[in-house]
């Protein structure tokens, strides 16, 4: 059986990560708040913060800012600002 957390993210009981999904301190961090749910959300977004953006995931500057943009999204700290009004385009007729 999962061991269950409050997560940071749905803010509710979920299954926790199995291991940190992270380096570090912050790794650690997610682990003991961040549900296995919550991560996947998070991944879900990075996608959509990187297109966006037009981030290079081999640029320091471009880990930087996913790196503020997860902890908001996460922790509701840091530089996120939600999706950014992003909204997807509508389906074409």
């Amino acid at each position: 059986m999962a061991k269950k957390i409050k997560c940071a993210v749905l803010k509710t009981e979920a299954d926790a990560l199995e291991s940190a999904p992270y380096p570090g301190e912050i790794g650690q961090r997610i682990v003991e708040s961040v549900s296995d749910a919550g991560w996947k959300k998070w991944l879900e977004h990075l996608t959509m913060v990187i297109n966006e953006n037009g981030l290079n995931t081999a640029d320091t500057r471009s880990l930087e800012f996913i790196e503020e943009h997860m902890m908001g999204f996460l922790f509701e700290e840091g530089q996120y600002s939600g999706d950014g009004g992003f909204s997807p385009p509508k389906a074409k007729k």
